[in-house]
């Protein structure tokens, strides 16, 4: 029985993660970032979604930098990623990309994880020190055995993401079918040139929390790189056009860090210490 809950769980997980259709796959409840589907009440919308307020490993978190505990035993995020089609898709709440075949993998903790898909958050959900970043990219891997883990790259304004530079003619198509009535629009891209997101893994930030949308699955492995890279305001404009106007602002809040350490990973200070 607890085997079957546990795959219930993991299903319910997976198509949130995914960007799959949730009232076509499992039925689930609408929510959203503004009044009664706002984040306060996800746990109450759905008993599938009871995490969202009774968990006590949510995310996101406020990464406090004098509080992180360097951990020599955490590893370079190894990517190994290829260039493969996608389609882009608009949920309404959120606008990702979900790959149509396998695109790569990331090693974390020496366990290999492929990459599913990526969507963006404006503005980001994770916090340093205080500090809210106008975007945040999850890149969304599972392993074999279903167990999620989260790389998530924080943005600030600046020069063109060369990453949103491959889709945003899509994007423009995106938001023409969002006006015309379509709030969950599919489109194709032929390819997405998945290695230009450069993960400049030598320093990141590590904790265990959950899925930042319901159904708040736990357990989720965060990874969120140190290193802030730039986008410029047309990007982040384009990113949210095709949203519906309560959710352009599709952040979810800072949840109570409770118990948990968030580590830390530093690639010259591990290399200091192997040497000695």
């Amino acid at each position: 029985m607890i085997m079957a809950a546990w795959r219930a769980i993991s299903a319910l997980a997976l198509a949130s993660v995914l960007l799959a259709d949730a009232d076509d796959t499992h039925g689930a409840v609408k929510f959203g970032y503004s009044g009664s589907n706002s984040p306060d009440k996800w746990g109450s919308l759905s008993p599938d979604y009871r995490m969202c307020s009774k968990g006590e490993r949510q995310s996101p978190i406020n990464i406090e930098k004098s509080k992180l505990a360097y951990n020599p035993g955490l590893e370079a995020l190894e990517r190994n990623y290829v260039p493969a089609s996608a389609t882009l898709v608009n949920k309404g709440y959120q606008i990702g990309l979900l790959f149509d075949k396998n695109v790569g993998t990331v090693l974390v903790d020496g366990k290999n994880y492929s990459l599913k898909s990526v969507h963006w958050h404006s503005p980001s959900e994770h916090t340093i020190d205080g500090k809210r970043f106008p975007v945040e990219l999850h890149m969304v891997h599972m392993s074999d055995n279903g167990k999620i883990a989260v790389v998530a790259i924080l943005y600030q304004i600046g020069r063109h993401d060369p990453f949103v530079v491959q889709i945003e003619r899509k994007l423009k198509e995106l938001a023409k079918e969002a006006w015309k009535g379509d709030k969950e629009a599919h489109i194709p891209v032929r390819v997405v040139h998945t290695r230009s997101l450069k993960l400049h893994s030598s320093k990141y930030y590590r904790y265990f929390g959950s899925l930042t949308t319901p159904p708040c699955t736990e357990n989720v492995i965060w990874s969120i790189l140190a290193r802030v890279r730039g986008m410029t305001e047309e990007q982040v404009a384009a990113l949210q056009a095709p949203l519906s106007q309560e959710n352009r602002n599709n952040s979810r809040p800072i949840q109570p860090l409770n118990y948990r350490a968030v580590q830390l990973y530093h690639e010259s200070r591990k290399h200091n210490e192997d040497s000695h």
